[in-house]
């Protein structure tokens, strides 16, 4: 349940629609249970896509969690810079990229770096150019969990994958890479079963590369559906990756109720037209919010829960409610995003509450391909 009494600033007339509101015990209290639920702070290796943002991952690490995941090269810098020392680049590196990631390594020489790989065409050019320059980056070898998106199928061809990957002179082995995200059913034992099925495919995977002589030094695994229960099994080693659980949002308080997770941001919108009957407009076009969701399905309006979405475009919500007439133009609303991650990535900056009052803004620093000072290096 979302309570609308945890969306309050006590003075909205300077706070600027749309945008983002953090508020800063929500963060404390998701944090605080995350790393409850996985077992302790050495066992979360949290996504830093989900917020992109400094001041969290400064947080994050104040709490010993001192191991992260990223999507993009910018994000990968952006954790270096403020001295994260184990990062893992979750995406495919090909191309240019595999040049940038060279020299983060260079620029970053105490950080350690993993990267994924599920092909041997990936493992050979990273492998390759970094061999040419003298370097090394840890792999995790990226199984397919059933998302069919990235991963290399469990199997013979996998077998002879992390063989490449052991013998790479430009790779050391780190372990496998299990992210099932597609596991976000809404009936709890459904999605339990699920995960523990895929698990149980994993884990004989696992045992039959130990059986012929590999080690698998690590395992990295689980989004926000599943990583809660993974987190009760026995398996050595394991770290667990949700990335939305530090911020939470409308989708993941609908699936995964039994989380005791809450919503920790905001959109802030204003009344900007009455449209007549029922109807009211707001300025939370999906330029302020992530349009990936189905249309009439991306926001929660804590405080007008009967909120339909009955146009959604660039600078314009059109919602109905039986709240209409109470609305006034330029009044302030609150809602929740039903996907946090590309929403952040929309805004360049959120102010951070607490106790009601705004007391800091932070930059949203790693919501680009390229963080700023990019440029400034030739090398990139």
């Amino acid at each position: 349940m979302i309570d609308p009494s945890d969306y309050v600033v006590s003075d909205t007339r300077e706070l600027l629609s749309p945008s983002l509101v953090l508020f800063r015990d929500l963060l404390e209290k998701n944090l605080a249970e995350t790393i409850r639920l996985c077992g302790g702070p050495d066992r979360w290796r949290p996504h830093v896509k989900t917020h992109k943002t400094r001041e969290i991952v400064q947080r994050q690490l104040e709490l010993g969690v001192t191991k992260h995941k990223c999507a993009t090269l910018a994000e990968a810098e952006m954790l270096a810079a403020i001295g994260v020392q184990d990062i893992l680049i979750a995406y495919p590196l090909v191309g240019p990229n595999i040049r940038l990631l060279s020299n983060l390594i260079e620029q970053y020489s105490k950080v350690r770096f993993t990267v994924l790989v599920d092909s041997p065409e990936l493992a050979t050019g990273i492998g390759d150019l970094l061999a040419q320059r003298g370097q090394q980056v840890s792999a995790f070898m990226d199984l397919n969990s059933g998302m069919n998106r990235t991963g290399v199928f469990v199997g013979p061809a996998a077998i002879e994958l992390y063989d490449l990957i052991v013998n790479s002179p430009g790779l050391a082995v780190a372990g496998l890479h299990w992210y099932d995200g597609h596991n976000r059913q809404e009936d709890f034992e459904e999605r339990q079963t699920a995960v523990l099925t895929g698990w149980e495919h994993f884990t004989k995977f696992r045992d039959q590369l130990l059986m012929n002589g590999f080690e698998v030094p690590q395992v990295v695994a689980s989004g926000s559906g599943a990583f809660a229960i993974l987190a009760q099994t026995e398996e050595p080693n394991l770290e667990l990756s949700p990335g939305t659980t530090t911020l939470f949002d409308a989708d993941c308080n609908e699936r995964m109720s039994e989380l005791n997770l809450r919503p920790a941001v905001a959109v802030f919108t204003r009344v900007v037209s009455h449209s007549g009957g029922r109807r009211v407009t707001l300025d939370v076009g999906h330029k302020s919010c992530a349009a990936d969701q189905p249309a009439g399905r991306r926001l929660f309006f804590p405080s007008i829960p009967d909120a339909q979405e009955v146009q959604h475009t660039e600078e314009h919500l059109v919602i109905e409610t039986s709240a209409a007439g109470d609305l006034e133009i330029g009044q302030g609303v609150f809602a929740i995003s039903r996907h946090i991650c590309p929403t952040m990535a929309l805004h360049e900056t959120i102010s951070v509450v607490e106790g009601g009052e705004v007391v800091d803004c932070w930059e949203i620093a790693a919501r680009n391909r390229r963080l700023k000072n990019y440029a400034a290096r030739s090398e990139f």
